[in-house]
């Protein structure tokens, strides 16, 4: 089933970031969508096929995704910056108080990062797998992918798939190779600095004060993540005041994107 054209596809400055955005659906309850790192809004088309009749979708890219752009200053984007963007853009497409936050992997580093700054501006946080530090087998691979050459992009995104990509249909290994081929040098860049910035970072109850979170948090994790301990993820439970984690069996880092079933728990709990 192939999602339904945007009723809205324009584009936002924030600062100096230009960002793209699609609104799709018109009524029902709205969801506003983060990426993680190097994935673009792209990744939850599945979500407007399947909920896009009944709810309100927001998808956006932040600069080094998609066809966003920074007009000036550095590739890299602070975390602040991206909390900004965030607000910006929930602010233009007037999401409402009811609405719920859906994100995944650095992509709940923002949500947790925006709902701590700005509480009950959402009704629930949905966050897909997050923890609050990288484990041994995250920091190998960001190490190994450090020390490759930048032009050595077939090896990039084969070190990335060995590592926490194992589980991924193999049409969604040959995309992640592409987009490393055809990735532009700055963008690559940024996610090599990201990397060193992820390694170098304190944990996330550190950053981040998460007793402030008010909302109602669902934490989805996969069984099969290689990267995110499960006992990180019970402590990062046990932060949050409202807060309930749920361990999605056959699935790894990338839940949704390995198994269509997993869209079967976004039902129930956009039911709940």
């Amino acid at each position: 089933m192939k999602p339904k054209p945007p009723l809205v596809k324009e584009v936002l400055q924030v600062g100096r970031f230009l960002i793209p955005y699609r609104i799709y659906g018109n009524k029902g309850s709205q969801i506003i969508f983060v990426n993680g790192v190097q994935q673009s809004m792209a990744m939850w088309l599945t979500f407007v096929a399947r909920f896009g009749k009944d709810h309100r979708i927001i998808l956006f890219d932040f600069p080094n995704q998609g066809k966003a752009k920074i007009l000036s200053g550095p590739s890299q984007v602070s975390l602040d910056e991206q909390v900004e963007i965030l607000r910006a853009m929930m602010d233009k497409a007037q999401v409402s108080r009811d609405a719920m936050l859906c994100a995944a992997s650095w992509g709940g580093v923002i949500a947790v990062a925006f709902a701590s700054q700005y509480p009950h501006r959402v009704k629930r946080l949905v966050l897909a797998s997050l923890g609050t530090k990288p484990n041994k087998k995250m920091v190998e691979t960001i190490q190994k992918g450090s020390g490759l050459h930048i032009n050595n992009r077939d090896q990039m995104a084969h070190t990335l798939i060995k590592s926490f990509g194992e589980s991924l249909p193999p049409k969604m290994k040959e995309n992640i190779v592409n987009q490393f081929r055809t990735m532009k040098e700055e963008n690559l860049q940024a996610f090599y600095e990201h990397g060193l910035f992820v390694i170098a970072s304190k944990q996330l109850s550190e950053i981040i004060d998460l007793s402030t979170i008010k909302e109602k948090t669902i934490l989805l994790n996969g069984e099969k993540d290689t990267i995110i301990d499960l006992d990180d993820v019970k402590f990062l439970a046990s932060q949050i005041p409202d807060c309930e984690l749920r361990i999605i069996k056959g699935v790894g880092h990338f839940l949704h994107l390995e198994s269509d079933k997993v869209l079967d728990i976004y039902a129930e709990i956009l039911k709940q």
